[in-house]
């Protein structure tokens, strides 16, 4: 399974990349494994607000639907396209074509309850 080492996870299986205050954010290998094919995803407007570790889409799959939930607070600057017409992009590349917001980031600290990727892995085994 890849856990990026370099990111920053929720319990809730969600990843966040950061550069700078800006946050991009999607769902780790393990949770699109356990979705199946991903048939659809829902996500924010573009300058929509988003709350640390509260719901801010939903994501579809043959499996399930689940709530997709923001590892920080901020305001949604960008959202990924790609997924409107490709959902499977998620599936085919977690971590990178698949990822789906983009995150101005209101407070830095909420990065530090977030966990590495070691404890995601010990999470997820």
């Amino acid at each position: 399974m890849n856990i990026p080492t370099e990111l920053k996870y929720t319990r809730e299986h969600e990843w966040v990349s950061v550069k700078g205050n800006i946050a991009t954010v999607g769902v780790t290998e393990y949770a699109q494994g356990e979705l199946g094919d991903v048939v659809f995803v829902e996500l924010p407007a573009v300058s929509a607000k988003v709350k640390a570790l509260q719901p801010f889409g939903t994501i579809e799959a043959v499996k399930a639907v689940s709530e997709l939930f923001s590892p920080v607070s901020g305001e949604v600057i960008e959202i990924n396209n790609l997924l409107e017409s490709n959902p499977m992009a998620v599936n085919h590349d977690p971590y990178g074509n698949g990822w789906m917001i983009k995150i101005k980031i209101n407070d830095p600290n909420e990065l530090d309850k977030l966990l590495s990727a070691l404890d995601y892995h010990k999470l997820v085994e």
